[in-house]
């Protein structure tokens, strides 16, 4: 996460920190780009075949609960997610620097003209994400056994759609957006759809999308134009 956190402000300092009064499409090709040279950058250095993961990093045993059978492993990385979850959401409202990433997202000249400085909260932001990210990585190793430079494409796009369906900006809305969005998943698996497993996904970001844009959490609110 440590590792992470530094390559993320690294990044921003690089590649986001040129483009701050640019265009938001500018800043978003920006990302895509980023993300391919990263993946493609890796593949060129050490190549695409996939890696074992060592194995029984976390306790892996079988709890049997009402007839349900609940890998130890799960429970276990269900812990370290609510703890996580925790912990930024006390990073962002109960910290002074939580405050300034919360006043630069709502308005950064007005954030910027009392006093606070926009450059070092953003980057502050990056280094958070980032080693969030990293957390996440590890996470993923250890619960599918493999890592790959190309691992991380999917799980991104679901995180985003997972945030959509919780509601944008909102922390738990976002955890509670993944939790649902794994159970549906799993549900089409259970049915025998599991090649429409990925697909899913979308299918759920089109339907909040249309009928439910600020998400299960998020608030509509009324702008004078």
């Amino acid at each position: 996460m440590v590792v992470c956190a530094i390559l993320g402000v690294v990044i921003e300092r690089i590649a986001y920190k040129p483009l701050r009064n640019a265009t938001r499409i500018a800043a978003l090709i920006t990302a895509i780009g980023v993300s391919l040279l990263i993946e493609y950058g890796m593949i060129y250095l050490r190549g695409a075949q996939p890696e074992a993961y060592p194995i029984n990093t976390l306790p892996s045993k079988s709890i049997h609960i009402l007839g349900i059978t609940i890998n130890s492993q799960s429970l276990f990385i269900l812990g370290i997610s609510i703890v996580l979850m925790i912990v930024l959401q006390f990073i962002v409202h109960k910290t002074k620097t939580g405050k300034a990433m919360r006043a630069v997202s709502h308005d950064a000249e007005a954030a910027k003209l009392m006093g606070i400085s926009v450059d070092r909260t953003i980057s502050a932001t990056f280094a958070i994400g980032s080693a969030l990210a990293g957390a996440a990585g590890v996470i993923f190793g250890t619960y599918y056994i493999k890592i790959e430079p190309l691992m991380g494409l999917i799980p991104g796009i679901k995180a985003f759609v997972a945030a959509v369906l919780g509601g944008i900006g909102i922390i738990p809305g976002a955890m509670v957006g993944g939790l649902l969005l794994g159970v549906i998943e799993s549900l089409v698996s259970a049915f025998g759809y599991s090649l429409w497993r990925d697909g899913v996904a979308f299918i759920v970001l089109i339907l909040i999308l249309i009928f439910r844009p600020s998400g299960l959490f998020g608030k509509n609110f009324k702008e004078k134009v």
